[in-house]
């Protein structure tokens, strides 16, 4: 098996990430050996939180009721009573100016609804992930993006927005995705203003983990030749 904790540790101290990156498996059933999460949370994102904090775990789909997009977005179908807890929260959105209908058929969802979802963080991952979250400030984002695009994994779709948990499947369907989050997602997960998002597939992990190093030290010498440039050129 790959070993994710040293993929992890070499990313997150080249890139000076720190949270850690959240590795997200789709389980057709629940996984032995691994502890099944317990307690209530709002949104899907939260497990996103939980997991950078350092728990291994996975969830059924009810544990995913709370937050109507999210389950739209994992294809995970809301039981009878409460099915119209999506339609209105897409009114209440739609009413304040926050989406438009018909946006929402363009939302990438899973194609099939998963038995269970494994939460962990990268570097404790008890299985070959789907696809890894990695957050931080655009600055750093940026180099994971362009390791990427070196590595020929990287989309050129267009940045992704809201809802945030649409980066998953949008990264199964398509490569390396990036989002600039959601403010649900960033009350659920505490992540900040001005941190970013990747979610990579798993299978391309350690293609991009590979040319990392080489980007870095690309960019310092890149910063060098443009700063260099506007000392020389610029007039104001």
């Amino acid at each position: 098996m790959t070993d994710y904790g040293m993929i992890e540790r070499q990313i997150s101290e080249a890139l000076g990430l720190t949270r850690r990156p959240v590795a997200v498996t789709f389980c057709d059933a629940p996984p032995a050996g691994v502890p099944q999460f317990t307690g209530v949370e709002p949104s899907g994102c939260s497990f996103w939180r939980l997991a950078a904090a350092g728990q291994v775990f996975y969830t059924v789909p009810s544990d995913h009721y709370n937050c109507p997009i999210g389950s739209y977005t994992h294809n995970i179908s809301l039981p009878t009573e409460r099915a119209q807890e999506l339609g209105q929260t897409l009114s209440f959105m739609a009413e304040i100016g926050y989406v438009k209908m018909e946006e929402v058929p363009g939302i990438p969802c899973l194609p099939q609804s998963p038995g269970a979802i494994i939460y962990a963080p990268l570097g404790e991952t008890p299985t070959l992930p789907d696809v890894v979250l990695f957050s931080g400030p655009a600055g750093r984002v940026m180099l994971l993006q362009e390791a990427a695009l070196r590595a020929g994994v990287a989309t050129q779709v267009p940045l992704f927005g809201r809802p945030t948990c649409m980066a998953l499947p949008a990264a199964l369907a398509n490569g390396v995705i990036a989002s600039t989050g959601c403010v649900g997602n960033r009350v659920y997960t505490n992540i900040g203003e001005d941190e970013l998002y990747i979610a990579i597939p798993g299978k391309d992990l350690d293609k991009i983990a590979k040319e990392v190093q080489t980007i870095i030290t690309a960019n310092a010498q890149l910063s060098e030749y443009h700063s260099g440039r506007r000392q020389m050129l610029a007039t104001v």
